[in-house]
């Protein structure tokens, strides 16, 4: 986030804990529970969301260097990308084009070509094929046309989109639709990663998305952990189309007002929360996550104790995000996401 913006994102909080207030939107949401259980409308989000749609599926540094390659499956479709030598990353569908076997796992390092363990065929990291054993029992077969299927990729602010779909194209400034400012001024193509976890939890993925969208928790569920470091159910809320961005302040920013407003850094003295649509939360902050409730959540959904659920007029975030959703599947057109 640039310095400007930070200084007015801090004024902000500063007036919301003069007071005693938050970000309010215009009413109270009623977010139907059939939205997190009803399997026709999840069949209608994973095909315009993790099959037409771009996906952000992480940061540059995971693919610094030629060679570099990293398999991709949590949307469903079998995805390998690499970096190749000419410094450009390329994505693939991770199928083999004779009888269909995955030609990689994982991720690695220094590859120069991809071999499929069912029976050796080749490609290079551009995708083409290099090599088939026998290959004169496919010679009326053009090795041309049984290069691995690639995909859209786009790699900008540091960040990489694929669309598992292939033919289709990528225009991240329009997917973020003025959120790019703060991805630019985080220099996330100047980081280096650290780690990747797998969590696996039997909720919906909109509650994962929900989690981090209010602070109204705070200081019930985690009153003798979080609480004591972010003030509960105070927090910014400003929409980049369908992208948001939500910040709550730690207890320690009064500290900024001993300091000329030139000096602030809003950074250490906040939670800076992102959602890039549909299903990125990118957070600025400290290490922690209330999936085992959730769980629970879930499984209240099916009780059938309710019709819907509210997002109170505190939770402005959760409404986006929601209201968000709906849009896109009217809209029915996973090119329009």
């Amino acid at each position: 986030m640039l310095a400007q913006d930070q200084r007015e994102q801090a004024r902000k909080l500063f007036a919301y804990l003069d007071t005693q207030t938050t970000a309010i939107a215009d009413t109270v949401y009623r977010n139907e529970v059939a939205d997190y259980t009803c399997r026709k409308q999840f069949a209608r989000e994973r095909e315009l969301f993790f099959r037409r749609g771009p996906l952000f599926v992480g940061l540059s540094c995971l693919l610094p260097r030629a060679g570099d390659y990293m398999t991709h499956d949590y949307a469903g479709v079998p995805m390998l990308l690499v970096r190749h030598k000419d410094g450009d990353l390329r994505a693939f569908l991770n199928v083999c084009r004779h009888r269909g076997a995955r030609v990689a796992d994982g991720s690695g390092h220094g590859v120069k070509r991809f071999l499929c363990p069912y029976h050796a065929w080749a490609y290079a990291t551009d995708g083409r094929l290099i090599a088939r054993p026998d290959e004169r029992s496919f010679a009326e077969i053009d090795s041309a046309s049984c290069s691995l299927r690639e995909l859209p990729v786009a790699e900008k602010y540091g960040m990489i989109y694929v669309n598992p779909t292939p033919e289709t194209k990528i225009d991240v400034d329009a997917m973020l639709s003025g959120v790019q400012r703060d991805m630019a001024a985080y220099r996330l193509d100047a980081y280096h990663h650290y780690e990747t976890r797998v969590l696996r939890q039997k909720i919906n993925w909109k509650i994962v998305v929900d989690t981090f969208l209010e602070t109204y928790h705070l200081q019930f569920l985690h009153r003798k952990t979080v609480d004591p470091i972010l003030y509960s159910n105070t927090t910014t809320f400003d929409a980049f189309g369908r992208n948001l961005r939500m910040i709550a302040a730690r207890r320690t920013i009064g500290e900024l007002l001993a300091l000329p407003e030139a000096e602030w850094n809003l950074i250490p003295y906040t939670a800076i929360i992102y959602v890039l649509f549909p299903n990125t939360v990118f957070i600025m902050q400290g290490d922690h996550v209330d999936f085992p409730l959730s769980e629970g959540i879930q499984r209240g959904f099916y009780s059938g104790a309710q019709e819907a659920i509210l997002f109170g007029r505190n939770e402005p975030s959760l409404q986006h995000f929601h209201k968000s959703v709906k849009a896109a599947l009217a809209e029915g057109n996973g090119a329009a996401l």
